[in-house]
């Protein structure tokens, strides 16, 4: 053993040993406090650790073997006698295997654990009040939670949307980890008697089903806002989070101390949350307008109300004067807290929803992702104004991003989908679609699009039969029963099926269409395009002439909509008022050409060629469908083939090789 130190510390072998030893020390510090902040997999870090095992007795051997000159690298000289080499070798070996084993069984443990999983998922508060109208205050508490969880950059928060379908189900703790991506879960109840309160909430690891902490609060009702703060914090330490000075004060600030304007604005959220329901949208500016009332600095509800008119002047009421209010609103907000995020939020859906300003709305979007980075609707509107702006990769990812906070919102998959569509990657649609429908397979939006997905890529109607059967068996509104036969309509329409289409377009009750103003319109154009096809001219003028009527009511309150222009300009071809048509289609065209937006600008290119079309300007709306056939649009090969709105080009023989082009390009 003695001749074995000898040549060990002959070879110098110590210093490389103790110089590695620190060197791997370092790496594995620096390591352990780098992945976790680049969200690296665990399994590279462990790596890291394996290599540096393994490296040391490779050290040992080099060491042995060459030593450093001022001439360089050479072999060290071999000892005179020689006679244990080979043994001394041998142990040199062992030791530096028996040295990394047992660092390893130290290090590898903590190099599995030292990441922790900095996702949650915040599940409905459950009602325990007398009065079960108070859910909608159960609801208010945790939604003001998750808010202030999501400005807080280090966690994974999943979004309201995702969330709430677990409402009064007793779904295993892990099941939902799984199905929501997270390792946390937050479960809660809120009781509530006239001004006081009492929540409970419990944090529960949703690997091992196991409590991390569990908290109790009596408080007045205006003083939810602290039990909100307290939890966000008391979460952030258990996920080992760190909290900005900014997110801390963020978080901290009360909205309001007026304790009924909090309530009304609680309840308008909750009513908010209806996108499609017209009337409950209109219940909800009620209590927005009575919360400010009560508050008139309440910046927050200002905000939200803000919002809330742009998303109607987007989807129902595109009115002067809405557009107004949503700015005024907007403006309001910021001047009131110039550094609350929802208040931007509010002010790029203005600029975006009401006048088409996607470089503004971008900047406003952008100021409030970085106050709210774990709010799926902001990174929604990033990807959708992206998206408008051409920055197509931008947009995926921020899609993406949205997604992977709001796992189950079927309208965020939707949108993902249809980017994709636009680009024609077809296999990334129909992925983002099924990835929808295994976590929610009951969502009308994603059936809807999938079928349409199918359509667009090969012709294939049978996926939208699969996707009627499916949605048989699901509860439906009267807006959910319209979309499915509007949907059905459709349908028929590029079966050819013209006798069963004008019987279910006739069979939709005006009166439940009356709330939605450009689907009664549509109903009446449907119903004109099927009489048409069944060489029923005069019902197919009277259909039309209800449409043009229908239409221009509207154009007077929103003159600047490129769609209702679109609209306008088909029926006034079908009625054979072709300059009025051809008029109106280039002024859509002028309102958002795709140069200033490149995923809306081509649905109404799409709709100017097929306006020339009707009016038999064959050249002209070729030429248009052979541009869009070879950039980003909505417009595909068997889409052509297979829909009767196309049929006016059929016998031309420029089209039929406009066809063979792109199939080939395809």
């Amino acid at each position: 053993m003695s001749s074995f130190f000898e040549e060990v510390q002959r070879r110098k072998v110590y210093r490389v040993a103790a110089a590695y030893i620190i060197a791997a020390g370092f790496i594995i510090q620096i390591g352990s406090a780098v992945f976790p902040a680049w969200e690296l997999p665990n399994w590279t870090f462990r790596l890291v650790v394996v290599l540096l095992l393994i490296g040391f007795p490779i050290a040992l051997i080099l060491a042995w073997a060459y030593d450093v000159t001022p001439q360089g690298i050479q072999a060290t000289p071999a000892t005179p006698a020689g006679t244990h080499r080979r043994r001394n070798l041998i142990m040199l070996i062992a030791t530096g295997v028996i040295v990394s084993s047992a660092a390893g069984f130290f290090l590898l443990p903590r190099a599995v654990a030292h990441k922790i999983d900095k996702s949650i998922a915040v599940l409905p508060f459950e009602n325990l009040s007398d009065d079960k109208e108070n859910a909608y205050f159960a609801d208010g508490i945790q939604d003001d939670v998750l808010t202030n969880l999501s400005k807080i950059g280090e966690l994974k928060v999943i979004s309201r949307t995702s969330v709430m379908q677990y409402r009064g189900k007793t779904t295993n703790v892990r099941e939902i980890g799984k199905t929501l991506g997270v390792s946390n879960i937050l479960e809660g109840s809120v009781r509530r008697s006239g001004n006081k309160v009492r929540v409970n909430v419990q944090l529960i690891d949703a690997n091992s089903d196991e409590h991390i902490w569990a908290s109790d609060y009596d408080r007045d009702v205006t003083d939810v806002f602290a039990i909100q703060t307290d939890l966000a914090e008391k979460i952030t330490d258990a996920l080992q989070a760190k909290l900005s000075p900014a997110e801390k004060s963020r978080m901290e600030r009360k909205p309001t101390e007026n304790g009924e304007a909090y309530l009304a604005f609680v309840q308008a959220h909750n009513l908010q949350n209806a996108l499609e329901d017209f009337g409950k949208l209109k219940q909800s500016e009620q209590l927005y307008a009575r919360a400010i009332e009560l508050d008139p600095k309440f910046a927050l509800a200002i905000a939200r109300y803000s919002q809330l008119e742009s998303w109607i002047v987007h989807t129902f009421e595109r009115t002067a004067n809405r557009r107004e209010k949503a700015r005024i609103l907007a403006q309001q907000a910021l001047q009131l807290q110039p550094d609350l995020p929802e208040a931007h939020l509010a002010m790029g859906f203005s600029l975006y929803y009401g006048d088409n300003e996607f470089e503004a709305a971008l900047k406003e979007f952008e100021i409030a992702q970085r106050g709210l980075p774990n709010e799926a609707e902001g990174y929604l509107a990033l990807g959708a104004i992206q998206r408008r702006l051409g920055k197509w990769s931008e947009s995926n990812a921020s899609l993406e991003k949205a997604a992977s906070l709001n796992p189950k919102g079927g309208w965020v998959l939707q949108n993902l989908a249809l980017s994709y569509q636009t680009l024609r990657d077809f296999d990334a649609a129909n992925k983002t679609i099924d990835r929808g429908l295994k976590v929610n397979p009951d969502d009308l939006g994603l059936w809807e699009t999938k079928a349409k997905l199918a359509i667009a890529e090969k012709g294939d109607l049978s996926v939208a039969e699969q996707a009627f059967q499916a949605v048989k068996s699901m509860p439906m509104n009267n807006e959910s029963k319209l979309r499915i036969a509007g949907g059905r309509v459709d349908v028929f329409l590029l079966e050819r099926k013209y006798q069963e289409a004008l019987r279910e377009a006739e069979s939709l009750s005006d009166d439940l269409l009356a709330g939605i103003p450009a689907a009664l319109c549509g109903k009446y154009y449907l119903i004109g395009f099927a009489q048409k096809a069944l060489h029923d001219e005069a019902g197919a003028r009277a259909a039309f002439l209800k449409a043009k009527d229908l239409v221009e009511a509207q154009l007077k309150q929103s003159p600047d909509s490129p769609e209702l222009r679109i609209q306008y300009a088909k029926v006034l071809a079908y009625l054979g008022e072709k300059d009025a048509a051809l008029t109106e289609a280039r002024r859509a065209a002028e309102i958002l050409p795709e140069s200033k937006d490149a995923f809306g600008g081509p649905e109404i290119t799409a709709g100017v060629a097929e306006v020339y079309c009707i009016a038999g300007e064959n050249d002209r709306a070729i030429e248009l469908l052979d541009g869009l056939l070879g950039r980003p649009s909505p417009v595909t090969v068997p889409l052509l083939k297979i829909s009767p709105a196309w049929d006016g080009l059929r016998k031309d023989p420029r089209f039929q090789a406009l066809l063979d082009k792109h199939s080939a390009k395809a």
